[in-house]
């Protein structure tokens, strides 16, 4: 059967019927989809969050992993729409191989359990990275079932155009759209994102232009994009500069970051990751709260989740290009380092303003090392002002890194996100923030985004990064 026959993109070129997403979109649904999405596993994602604590600071952001599943198989369809004319893309890829794509689109969040990023982000050899996990689920059940009536699909070759094991050449092409600079995963939550939080920021691309702009890189092994999609391109990385700026690592999600995953590292030995990764939020929320009883993690537990939010309060912050020495001395640290550090440091605090600060009582954040906005990507350029229309000439190409071709891109990437955004961040109960802050001894307007040079609160930071643990 030939790509232009798959029954999914037939259906949406027909404007078959579906079912609605915001931003009021029509995902279109064959008999084989609906009996993917219908499976236990799939409907546990309509009770996993897409955004876990943002909503605590954005109310709107409390839509499910479903509807973002829905959002990317629904993206993948218009990338194979584009790239279906593409020579090169049809002459590797065939039906089977863009059907298991599509399966992938969809199921790739199959095993995703709650709150998973900040807790992955602690570094805990025993909870599996939810990417680990897609094989199993995929293999066993209803899943395993609906691939192989239903779809003809082997489980192992939908899990590895998911976690990039795929090698051969049609492999690594469809796990580029699902994983890559621009992406169905991307191009989907930026917007969806942006849109519940209530903020435009994610919103602000040309996707049309993008989306038509797709093609293979010089080599025919993933994805690029023509000449004419660059400036899309750059509005997408601006805008996921800005949604990781203002959205998901703003500084009270960070605080509530810090605390979820302070309460897990205290409750690491009493929790059971294989029956977790099982959980709906709901279900992680109550296993949490009930281990957390009576003990440091309680309050941390209680201010996330309980009738009240009480999040801890910023004591200083640091970022890489106004407070170098800081940023270095706890950027990049593992989470037992930065654990110690918090406590020596909470400990020393607790001598200098006279009131007791606890060793959970101060948290050190600092978000992941792994740049989060850095585009590798492959730009086609005509050299004689050709039209890309019909069979390309590809004597008439030149292949650029999109990053020599953009002084924005560079700088975002690097300067602006890796120097300003990844800061690194104390929290504390309120009262503690509160007594920091007014402590004249420590230097007055700790409290802020500025972290002062040279004041009492750095030295202490400093002296207790250099004590043996």
């Amino acid at each position: 059967m030939p790509l232009t026959d798959l029954p999914e993109l037939v259906a949406l070129e027909s404007h078959a019927e579906g079912v609605r997403i915001p931003p009021g979109v029509t995902v279109p649904l064959t008999a084989r989809v609906r009996a993917l999405l219908d499976t236990a596993e799939m409907r546990r994602l309509a009770r996993v969050s897409q955004l876990g604590l943002v909503s605590l600071v954005y109310p709107g952001a409390v839509h499910s992993r479903l509807e973002h599943s829905l959002g990317v198989y629904r993206r993948a369809l218009e990338f194979l729409a584009r790239l279906k004319h593409d020579t090169r893309f049809v002459a590797v890829v065939t039906e089977a191989d863009a059907a298991a794509f599509l399966v992938a689109a969809l199921v790739h969040d199959i095993g995703h359990w709650p709150f998973c990023h900040p807790i992955e982000d602690v570094g805990m050899a025993r909870f599996p990275r939810h990417e680990s996990l897609v094989h199993d689920i995929l293999s066993q059940g209803e899943p395993a079932a609906v691939l192989a009536t239903s779809w003809g699909l082997d489980p192992a070759r939908v899990a590895a155009l998911i976690t990039s094991k795929a090698t051969d050449p049609a492999g690594r092409i469809l796990h580029s759209l699902l994983s890559g600079p621009i992406d169905v995963d991307k191009m989907d939550y930026l917007g969806r994102d942006s849109l519940h939080a209530g903020v435009p920021y994610g919103r602000h691309f040309d996707e049309e232009r993008l989306l038509s702009s797709l093609c293979l890189n010089e080599q025919g092994t993933a994805l690029a994009i023509t000449d004419k999609g660059r400036t899309a391109a750059e509005m997408l990385v601006f805008a996921r500069y800005v949604m990781f700026s203002e959205v998901y690592w703003h500084h009270a999600v960070r605080s509530a970051t810090a605390m979820l995953q302070r309460a897990v590292w205290i409750l690491r030995d009493a929790l059971d990751p294989a029956s977790l990764v099982r959980l709906d939020d709901r279900g992680f929320v109550d296993a949490l709260g009930t281990l957390a009883a009576g003990t440091s993690a309680s309050p941390l537990v209680d201010g996330l989740f309980g009738s009240h939010r009480h999040l801890f309060k910023r004591v200083a912050s640091y970022d890489a290009l106004r407070n170098p020495a800081i940023h270095r001395a706890l950027a990049g640290r593992t989470y037992d380092d930065k654990v110690a550090i918090a406590g020596r440091l909470a400990a020393a605090v607790s001598r200098r303003i006279g009131i007791a600060v606890g060793p959970d009582d101060l948290l050190i954040d600092a978000p992941p090392a792994e740049r989060e906005v850095e585009f590798r990507l492959t730009v086609r350029e005509h050299q004689d002002g050709s039209s890309s229309r019909g069979f390309p000439n590809f004597s008439n190409f030149s292949w650029r890194r999109f990053e020599e071709l953009s002084p924005v891109v560079r700088s975002l990437a690097h300067e602006q996100f890796d120097d300003l955004v990844k800061r690194v961040r104390l929290f504390a109960p309120a009262d503690t923030a509160a007594a920091i802050a007014g402590c004249t001894s420590l230097g007055n307007n700790t409290l802020g985004d500025n972290g002062l040079n040279n004041n009492g609160l750095e030295e202490m930071i400093l002296e207790a990064v250099g004590k043996p643990s």
